[in-house]
């Protein structure tokens, strides 16, 4: 088996259990919970298949939602993300990514940064819209995308600096 796709499946899982038995009982003040998951939509590999990819960001998503009853919402926003990722990538990187040599690991840091966290606020604003599914909640769902996207941000950061290699 390709090492690339032994990695992927197991961050695919990993981030899974992750975010099911971890993450999803922390809920500070009632609207900042992390999203670590979405690591691996940020994460895969700019240059492979992308319907593989977007069947892989659904199945994801799908995933959270069978383990918190969410009815679907989590599938929505990852597909979302998934779909729009080549825009957000050419946004925030610009001509390294139009050329296909980008690696996130040596993309200098407000790139990343601003990559990570347009990926997110657009993720937990999906999310969080389709959880509330009202636009009489939408200063609930702005503070919730607010408070989770920063601290999802962080978490995603020190994970990326925790487990890069140049760090270690």
């Amino acid at each position: 088996m390709n090492n690339s796709i032994l990695k992927n499946i197991i961050r695919f899982v990993g981030l899974v259990f992750i975010q099911v038995l971890i993450l999803n009982n922390i809920n500070f003040l009632g609207y900042i919970n992390p999203y670590l998951y979405v690591l691996f939509i940020l994460l895969y590999p700019f240059n492979a298949n992308q319907s593989l990819f977007l069947i892989l960001s659904f199945l994801l998503g799908f995933s959270i939602d069978l383990f918190e009853d969410s009815g679907g919402v989590h599938a929505a926003a990852c597909v979302v993300i998934a779909f729009i990722r080549p825009n957000l990538l050419r946004f925030s990187f610009g001509i390294s990514y139009d050329h296909q040599n980008l690696r996130l690991s040596t993309t200098p840091f407000g790139a990343r940064l601003s990559y990570i966290f347009i990926s997110i606020i657009i993720h937990h604003f999906i999310l969080f819209f389709l959880e509330m599914f009202s636009f009489s909640h939408i200063i609930i769902v702005l503070k919730k995308t607010l408070f989770s996207g920063i601290f999802s941000v962080i978490t995603i950061m020190l994970s990326l600096i925790v487990f890069s290699k140049k760090y270690r």
